[in-house]
């Protein structure tokens, strides 16, 4: 689904998709994808390393960030309750 969701966003068909499906493009796996390989290819033109390779995450990095720092905050959390 990641793979499908970024070869869309390649080939600008996930767009589309998004205009007719709405909210139900958002699925978090394709969601996911697409919010990756969307800046990147934004950015493709100022370089691999400062356009593609810095933006790839300038939208799923935080995501990314709070989503496993609250997952290690409710593992702890289960932890310490547990006892």
């Amino acid at each position: 689904m990641v793979f499908l969701g970024s070869l869309l966003t390649g080939l600008g068909i996930y767009d589309r998709i998004g205009k007719i499906g709405g909210a139900g493009a958002s699925i978090p796996i394709t969601g996911f994808a697409n919010s990756i390989v969307a800046p990147a290819m934004e950015f493709k033109r100022e370089g691999f390393i400062f356009g593609v390779a810095a933006k790839m995450f300038i939208i799923a990095g935080p995501v990314l960030v709070y989503g496993i720092g609250g997952s290690v905050l409710v593992g702890i959390l289960k932890i310490l309750l547990k006892r």
